[in-house]
C-alpha cells in the first residue's frame, strides 16, 4: 500500500466520524429530543411507562451481609483489581484473605490494599490452590487461556467461584466447568456483568412488563472503538483466536448474553459472517517499521499510532502497570512491548467486523453486529414489539408506545451516585460482586441473574456462530 492510498484507508475513518455528527437530528428524529407526543397516555399502559420518565429502583451496592464472605483472588490485573475494589468499599461484605499473580507488583499491591497475610500471597495459583482451603470463595481473573485449569481445582477444593468471562476457550472446556460445578454443588457466577448494569436491567424490565407487545426482533451493536480494537485484539492480550477464544466470546459474549436474556428463549439457530478486513500486513504502507517509535513515516496520519494512543493521548495505560504516566517511561513500554508495534505487523487474526443473525423458540430474531471502525464505544439496541419499540445507547433509551404515540424515557444519571463511581460497565461490575456475595453467603444460586448453565448456554451460541463463520453455514443449536 502505498502512501496516497493509506490516507484514502485511513481519511474514510475520518469522514465517517464527520458524518457521524449529523446523527443528532437523526436522533431528535427517533425521540431522542423533545418528545413530540403531547397526548394522554393510555390509562392501560403498564405503570411502568405510564410517565414520560421511566422510573426504576437503584438498588444499593451494598450486599448487607452480617459476616463478609472471604475471598481468594486468582489474577490482580484490571478485572481482578476491580472486583476487589469491593471489599475496600464493603469490608462487612467481603474480605479478600489470598491473592495469587505473576506479577509481583500486582499481588503486593493487591496485598497492600487488603491487608492479605504474607503467607496468603502467591506467584502461581496452583500453589495458591495446593494449600488447604483458606476462603469461602475464588474470584479468577486470569487471561482468557488459564479460566479452566483454576476453575475446576477451585470446584474441586470446594470453593465457590466468580468467573471471569469467557468462561473458557474451548466447548469441552466449558461443558466440563458446568459439569464440574454440578458435581461439587459449587455455585459460579460468569462475569457477564451487563445483566447488572441498572440500564440493562430497566431495558428488560420494560420488555417483560409487556409493554411492547410481543418481542419480535432484537437489532444489537457493539462498537469497539478503533483505538480499543488495536489495543485489545492487535496489539494486546487477545490477538490470536487460537490461543484465546475468537472475539465473538473474547469480546461480545456479553453482547450474546444479554440478547438471550432479554428474548427469555433458548437460540434454535444461528449463522454469522466476518473477517479480518484492515489489520493485515498486505494493507501496510509502504516504508512502515516494525515499530510506531521507529521513525514511521505516516505515524502523523495513522489513527492506529501507538505514540498518538498511549503517548499523546494517554489512552490504555493501565496495561502497562506505570508508577507514573510519565512520557518517557511510556515511550520505553512502546520501545519494548507489543503495544508499540505497526499494527499492520502483528500477526494477529480476530476478526475486525461480525455479524450474526439468530432465531429463537417461539419465532423471535436478533441481529448482532460487532465492528471494530467507530468514533466511540457503548452498545446500541433497539427492540422491535408487537405493541411498541425501544431504542437505547447504553446510558439513555426511549420506549416509544404505538397506540398512544407516547414516548417514555429511562435516563437514570447512575455515574452520579457515589457508590457507583469507580464501578465500570454502569455499575454492573460492583453490583454483579454484590449478587455473588449474597449467593455464597445464602448457598443459593438463584440469587444471581444468571446461572452457570445459562451462562455456558449464551457461549455455545458464541462457538456456534464461529462454526458458521468459517463453514458458512446456519449452525442448529
Amino acid at each position: 500500500m502505498d502512501r496516497l492510498e493509506f490516507l484514502k484507508r485511513m481519511g474514510a475513518l475520518v469522514a465517517g466520524a464527520t458524518m457521524l455528527n449529523f446523527d443528532a437530528s437523526a436522533k431528535s428524529m427517533m425521540g431522542f429530543g423533545e418528545d413530540e407526543a403531547d397526548g394522554d397516555i393510555d390509562a392501560d399502559l403498564p405503570e411502568l411507562v405510564a410517565s414520560k420518565k421511566i422510573n426504576t429502583h437503584i438498588t444499593p451496592m451494598d450486599a448487607g451481609l452480617s459476616k463478609p464472605v472471604t475471598v481468594l483472588v486468582i489474577g490482580a490485573g484490571n478485572r481482578g483489581r476491580t472486583y476487589a475494589r469491593y471489599a475496600s468499599m464493603f469490608p462487612n461484605s467481603m474480605k479478600v484473605v489470598g491473592v495469587a499473580d505473576l506479577s509481583k507488583s500486582r499481588r503486593d499491591t493487591m496485598a497492600k490494599n487488603h491487608n492479605v497475610p504474607k503467607e496468603n500471597v502467591f506467584s502461581d495459583f496452583r500453589v495458591a490452590l495446593s494449600q488447604p482451603k483458606m476462603a469461602d470463595a475464588v474470584i479468577i481473573a486470569t487471561p482468557d487461556n488459564l479460566h479452566y485449569e483454576p476453575c475446576m481445582k477451585a470446584l474441586e477444593l470446594g470453593y465457590d467461584v466468580l468467573l471471569e468471562k469467557p468462561v473458557a476457550p474451548t466447548e469441552r472446556e466449558c461443558r466440563a466447568i458446568l459439569k464440574q460445578a454440578n458435581k461439587y454443588n459449587r455455585i459460579v457466577a460468569v462475569c457477564h456483568v451487563l445483566r447488572y448494569a441498572p440500564y440493562f436491567v430497566a431495558l428488560k424490565e420494560v420488555v417483560d412488563s409487556g409493554a411492547i407487545g410481543d418481542l419480535v426482533s432484537i437489532q444489537h451493536m457493539e462498537p469497539i472503538q478503533y483505538a480499543h480494537m488495536a489495543h485489545s485484539y492487535v496489539r494486546g492480550n487477545w490477538p490470536l483466536s487460537s490461543k484465546t477464544t475468537p472475539i465473538i466470546l473474547a469480546k461480545s459474549c456479553h453482547d450474546l448474553d444479554i440478547i438471550r436474556w432479554i428474548v427469555g428463549k433458548k437460540c434454535d439457530t444461528i449463522a454469522a459472517e466476518g473477517s479480518l478486513h484492515l489489520f493485515r500486513k498486505e494493507n501496510m504502507p509502504k516504508g512502515a517499521p516494525e515499530r510506531c517509535t521507529d521513525g514511521c513515516p505516516h505515524e502523523a496520519d495513522c489513527p492506529y499510532s501507538a505514540i498518538d494512543i498511549y503517548e499523546r493521548r494517554k489512552k490504555h495505560l493501565s496495561v502497562f502497570d506505570l508508577p507514573r504516566r510519565d512520557e518517557v517511561l511510556i515511550r520505553e513500554k512502546l520501545k519494548t512491548t507489543n503495544y508499540g508495534r505497526c499494527v499492520f505487523r502483528c500477526n494477529n487474526d480476530q476478526c475486525d467486523h461480525y455479524v450474526a443473525i439468530m432465531k429463537f423458540d417461539g419465532g423471535s430474531t436478533a441481529s448482532f453486529t460487532m465492528d471494530a471502525f467507530t468514533p466511540w464505544g457503548g452498545r446500541r439496541t433497539r427492540i422491535m414489539g408487537t405493541k411498541g419499540f425501544i431504542e437505547g445507547n447504553m446510558t439513555t433509551f426511549k420506549f416509544y408506545d404505538f397506540r398512544s404515540g407516547h414516548t417514555s424515557v429511562w435516563d437514570k444519571k447512575v455515574r452520579e451516585i457515589p457508590e457507583y463511581k469507580g464501578s465500570g460497565h454502569g455499575g454492573g461490575d460492583h453490583l454483579l460482586v454484590r449478587d455473588f456475595l449474597r449467593a455464597v453467603s445464602a448457598q443459593d444460586q438463584k440469587l444471581l441473574s444468571s446461572t452457570i448453565d445459562v451462562s455456558i448456554e449464551s457461549h455455545l451460541m458464541g462457538f456456534m456462530a464461529e462454526k458458521s463463520r468459517k463453514s458458512m453455514k446456519k449452525m442448529k443449536m
